[in-house]
């Protein structure tokens, strides 16, 4: 199942950023799904879905934004090192 959702922006929105309001909701869902997954409010797995990318493509676009695709703590990555 899809939801579709609406949102009202001015049209100068669209010419000063993105070419097509087609383009924004992308790039929208895009910075949507990476700035939950570098908050840690959902997986890579989730974050790639939202995106409408596969997980290679959300971890580039991660890049790209400047997200760390490790999204581990330090006090995780020592709890897990001392378990070991």
């Amino acid at each position: 199942m899809v939801i579709q959702v609406s949102v009202d922006l001015p049209e100068e929105t669209f010419s000063a950023l993105w070419d097509s309001p087609e383009r924004f909701a992308d790039e929208l869902r895009l910075a949507a799904a990476v700035k939950w997954y570098e908050l840690g409010k959902i997986s890579q797995e989730k974050a790639s879905e939202i995106a409408g990318l596969n997980r290679v493509e959300f971890l580039e676009a991660c890049s790209r934004m400047k997200v760390s695709p490790f999204q581990t703590t330090l006090e995780e990555l020592e709890r897990e090192a001392s378990r070991e």
